[in-house]
């Protein structure tokens, strides 16, 4: 059954990492589903040009920016606060904010380790309890894991373990929010080309990489629809669930040894 144009527009979307190349995409994506936008990121000047953006595109989308740093308690309460206060109810969730620094641990300091943490798992389940509460009458949450998360990943042993942190949460509050007209999906991407540095990365891959790859928009739809269909977990990408299915039966030392050996060449750390 379609979904007519009048109910799509009450519907409120609210995003994380809005200014990123996914959450763009998936704010595109919303927005061409007549879904009206709450945009969060780090920075103003770019929220504002993406919400001028987004209204020259779809002028009968409205749009709503809150500038935030979703690792700081008091910035995250301050945006609830306005929505709530707004008296929105919000009708999706799409965590998209995260940080991919990819290093040795013993080069990080104390505050990258808590920044790490605290953008790409604690933001995340802080949002996911604010939209619970202030949930429309059907809400449905996308949260962007990783493939990443499936295995421990030396090199990028506090992306990887928050990724699967995720994962792991996203499928229990599923089971929590049973027969409460809440979906909640986790969402298992590969390598998408939204930064300098990643598409550097995925063209040093050679042909898995090309293969593995998937644009934001890819990404974004496949999330949306998997969502819909109220699927506990989705990979997205061919390939990339052959690699699950093709690495699950090796030993976890074995594992370990080729993934350091593979990442210990690559340092990643654009936040």
């Amino acid at each position: 059954m379609g979904i007519t144009m009048e109910e799509k527009t009450e519907k409120y979307a609210l995003i994380t990492g809005a200014t990123g190349g996914l959450g763009k995409a998936f704010a595109h994506v919303l927005a061409e589903r007549g879904y009206r936008l709450l945009l969060t990121g780090r920075t103003e000047e770019k929220l504002l040009a993406m919400q001028t953006d987004l209204s020259e595109k779809y002028p009968n989308v409205e749009t709503r920016i809150y500038p935030a740093d979703l690792t700081d308690l008091s910035n995250r309460e301050e945006m609830f606060k306005n929505i709530a206060e707004a008296g929105i109810k919000i009708s999706l969730l799409a965590n998209v904010a995260g940080a991919d620094i990819q290093k040795g641990l013993e080069t990080y300091t104390q505050e990258k380790i808590a920044f790490q943490c605290r953008v790409n798992f604690e933001a995340a389940t802080s949002l996911c309890h604010f939209a619970i509460a202030y949930r429309a009458e059907n809400l449905e949450i996308v949260n962007v894991s990783s493939v990443s998360g499936i295995y421990p990943m030396p090199y990028f042993a506090v992306y990887s373990a928050t990724k699967g942190a995720l994962t792991s949460f996203s499928q229990a509050l599923r089971e929590e929010m049973r027969g409460k007209n809440v979906s909640v999906t986790a969402v298992l991407p590969g390598a998408m080309p939204t930064r300098e540095d990643i598409k550097a990365q995925i063209k040093g891959q050679g042909l898995w990489g090309k293969l593995a790859v998937k644009t934001p928009e890819f990404v974004a739809e496949k999330s949306l629809n998997a969502v819909r269909k109220n699927k506990r977990k989705v990979i997205i990408g061919f390939w990339n669930k052959m690699m699950r299915i093709g690495t699950a039966w090796l030993p976890s030392g074995l594992r370990l040894r080729f993934i350091a050996k593979r990442w210990s060449k690559i340092t990643k750390d654009a936040f």
